[in-house]
C-alpha cells in the first residue's frame, strides 16, 4: 500500500513538473556596450598589438645567438611568438650585420632597419623588403622617423653628418653636417618632427633643423655622450656618459648643462675601471616614464635599472630592479605601459615588476637593443612607440 502511494505521489509530482511553464532566466548580452568595430574584432580579430624584435640587435653577444631577422611577439598574449621575417641574407661564413636602429612610419606602412652599411625598408602589409640604400657607402645609425611619418633622419657610420631621407622611396634629400660631432652614433627627433638631436661618441651634441638642413646649436657635456632622451616639449635633454653610473640634464634653449646626476648607493667605480661592461660605459641605456615624471637608467654593472622621481628640482633616486646580466638598453612602450629592457625583461611600469621576458620560436631569451611596439588595425600600421625611451608615439592621420 505505502509503495503504491509513493508511485502515486512522484507520478503528481512529475507530471507538476513537466506541465510546468518554463522560465528562461535573461542573460546578459556579451556585446551590450561595444561599438560595432569591437564587436566585430571579437569575431575576426583585426587589431592587433605586436612587438618587433630586430636581431641581431646588440654587440654585446655573439650574432647568430637568436638568429637573424626581425621576430614578432604578440603583446597581448603574453609575448607568444607570432612569426620571424626573414632579414638580409648573409652567408653562413660571414659575420652578420648587426641592426643599428630601427623606426616605423604609420604614413608608409613601413618598417626600416639601420644596418652599419644600409638601410632596408620593410612593408608592413607583406613583410617583404621594400627597398635598400647605402647612399654613399658610411651608412647607418639610428634611423628615427618624422611627426609626418614621411621623412627619415638617419645617423652615418660614425662620420659627422646625419641623412635627411624621404621614408616611401629612401631617396637621399640631402645631410645636416655637424663637424664637432664626429662618430655619429644616437638620434632623436623633437616630438614636433622640427629638430633633430644629434649624439656623437664624443662630448658634443648638434641640434640640427630637418626643413633646413642646418646645424642651429652646439651643447657641450662633461664627457662622451652614450644614449640620451628628450622630454615631451623638447625643452630637456637627459644623457648617459662615459665613466657615469647616472645622468646629465641640458637646457635646449641656453645649451647649458643643469643637472649631473650620479648614482652613489651602488658600487660602480673601481668596477668601472676592472670589468668589462656593457659598451664601456656604466649605464647605457635611459628613458622618460610617466609624462616625464620618471627617469629610468640601466646599471650594467650592477645588473639593475634605477628609477628616478623627476618632479622635483633635483632627480631623485626612489627605486631599484634587478635584471638580467649586462642591462645595455630601454625601450618603453605603446602607453608606457612596459619597458623593454636589452637582457629580455619586460618590466611593468606602474609596479616596478618584471613580469616577462622576449623569446624566441624555439624559447630562447632575445637580447637587443634595436625593437619596436607598434599596433595594428587591418594590417595597417596606426601606432608606434619610439625605439628610445622617450615616450613618444607617431600615430596614423587615418
Amino acid at each position: 500500500m505505502k509503495l503504491i502511494l509513493l508511485k502515486s505521489f512522484a507520478a503528481a509530482v512529475f507530471g507538476a513538473i513537466l506541465f510546468m511553464p518554463v522560465v528562461v532566466s535573461a542573460q546578459e548580452d556579451p556585446t551590450k556596450g561595444m561599438s560595432a568595430e569591437e564587436i566585430e574584432n571579437v569575431f575576426r580579430p583585426r587589431a592587433r598589438q605586436l612587438l618587433y624584435v630586430t636581431l641581431p640587435g646588440t654587440l654585446e653577444y655573439p650574432g647568430y645567438l637568436t638568429g637573424l631577422g626581425i621576430v614578432v611577439l604578440d603583446v597581448n598574449n603574453d609575448y607568444s611568438f607570432v612569426k620571424r621575417i626573414p632579414a638580409i641574407e648573409v652567408p653562413a661564413s660571414m659575420s652578420p650585420e648587426q641592426v643599428a636602429g630601427v623606426a616605423a612610419s604609420p604614413t608608409t606602412n613601413m618598417i626600416y632597419l639601420g644596418y652599419r652599411g644600409r638601410l632596408a625598408a620593410y612593408d608592413l602589409a607583406t613583410d617583404k623588403l621594400a627597398w635598400v640604400q647605402t647612399y654613399d657607402g658610411k651608412c647607418c645609425e639610428r634611423p628615427e622617423v618624422t611627426k609626418d611619418g614621411k621623412t627619415i633622419v638617419v645617423g652615418s657610420d660614425l662620420q659627422d653628418y646625419w641623412y635627411v631621407v624621404d621614408a616611401k622611396t629612401g631617396k637621399l634629400k640631402g645631410t645636416i653636417k655637424a663637424p664637432n660631432s664626429m662618430l655619429a652614433h644616437n638620434l632623436n627627433l623633437s616630438p614636433d618632427g622640427k629638430l633633430a638631436f644629434m649624439s656623437p661618441n664624443g662630448p658634443v651634441l648638434a641640434v640640427g633643423d630637418i626643413k633646413t638642413m642646418k646645424l642651429v646649436k652646439e651643447i657641450r657635456f662633461s664627457d662622451n655622450v652614450r644614449p640620451f632622451v628628450v622630454n615631451k616639449d623638447a625643452s630637456k635633454i637627459y644623457a648617459n656618459l662615459n665613466n657615469l653610473l647616472g645622468f646629465e640634464i641640458a637646457d635646449v634653449e641656453s645649451g647649458k648643462i643643469t643637472k649631473r646626476i650620479e648614482i652613489t648607493t651602488f658600487p660602480w667605480k673601481e668596477a668601472n675601471a676592472n670589468e668589462v661592461i656593457p659598451h664601456g660605459c656604466p649605464s647605457h641605456g635611459i628613458a622618460l616614464v610617466d609624462d616625464d615624471k620618471e627617469v629610468w637608467i640601466v646599471d650594467g654593472i650592477n645588473d639593475f635599472v634605477h628609477i628616478f622621481d623627476n618632479t622635483q628640482d633635483t632627480p631623485v633616486l626612489i627605486n631599484s630592479i634587478k635584471t638580467g646580466k649586462g642591462p645595455a638598453w630601454i625601450t618603453i612602450g605603446l602607453d608606457e605601459k612596459h619597458a623593454y629592457i636589452s637582457t629580455g625583461d619586460v618590466i611593468d611600469t606602474k609596479s616596478y615588476k618584471v613580469v616577462g621576458q622576449l623569446k624566441d620560436e624555439y624559447g630562447r631569451v632575445m637580447r637587443s637593443e634595436k625593437l619596436l611596439d607598434m599596433s595594428f588595425r587591418d594590417g595597417k600600421l596606426r601606432r608606434v612607440a619610439s625605439q628610445f625611451g622617450n615616450g613618444q608615439v607617431l600615430t596614423s592621420g587615418e
